[in-house]
């Protein structure tokens, strides 16, 4: 007699969503400029996620990588003022990826503990001059591929670059005074074909409300494709 019922399906066959395709390839640029995949690497890698149509596919790429698991929570602390120094915010975005356009963060942001951006074809602008901190020690993962990124850090903010190009620029340490009392900025990832530049700028002038420009937050886009979260 034969049997109606169906076979039970393996988990691993089941179909991938652009959204995890999306974080395996986070991993990925983070392992770049973390110094544990070259370039060549990482193109390899980045490809196939992107040719990957089920979990059993997709699982293989990162099997040799620490994973990317959310570390256990910890009690927030309360934000507090360290001289001119706002730390203990909550951060809105903590990632942007831009294709072919442009992006700008400035104004009072919030600068997430991990902070990821990635450009491609294009370029992002980061100005810290009159950023919030989530915690006293946060960690930019700045990657371009054929593209631009430019950091604007103000005076006496405490800066580590770690990164390194291939056919282009990374920029290293800004130099300059450190405040004992700021945040430290670490400065990781990659440049390939491209370029990431840190530098020091002092803060920006206060304009004249009746210019019609409000003072804080501000993002920018270009059109093109960008994805934010």
């Amino acid at each position: 007699m034969t049997s109606n019922v169906p076979e039970p399906i393996d988990p691993r066959q089941l179909r991938v969503s652009d959204k995890e395709r999306e974080a395996v390839a986070e991993q990925l640029r983070v392992a770049a400029g973390d110094g544990r995949l070259d370039l060549g690497e990482l193109e390899e890698r980045i490809t196939a996620v992107y040719s990957a149509k089920t979990y059993a596919e997709l699982e293989p790429i990162t099997r040799d990588l620490p994973s990317a698991t959310t570390p256990a929570p910890v009690t927030a602390s309360a934000p507090v003022t360290r001289g001119r120094w706002r730390v203990g915010r909550k951060p809105g975005r903590t990632k942007t990826f831009v294709f072919m356009g442009g992006s700008q963060n400035r104004g009072a942001w919030v600068v997430p503990k991990r902070y990821t951006a990635f450009a491609w074809m294009g370029g992002i602008d980061l100005d810290l001059r009159e950023a919030e901190f989530e915690d006293n020690e946060v960690t930019i993962y700045a990657s371009a591929w054929m593209a631009g990124i430019n950091i604007i850090v103000p005076e006496g903010l405490n800066v580590q670059v770690h990164g390194f190009g291939f056919m282009g620029g990374y920029d290293g340490s800004p130099p300059g005074q450190v405040d004992p009392d700021a945040p430290t900025v670490h400065v990781k990832g990659f440049a390939f074909m491209g370029g990431v530049d840190v530098k020091r700028r002092p803060l920006r002038q206060p304009k004249n409300p009746e210019a019609g420009e409000s003072h804080g937050y501000r993002h920018h886009h270009d059109h093109h494709r960008e994805l934010d979260a």
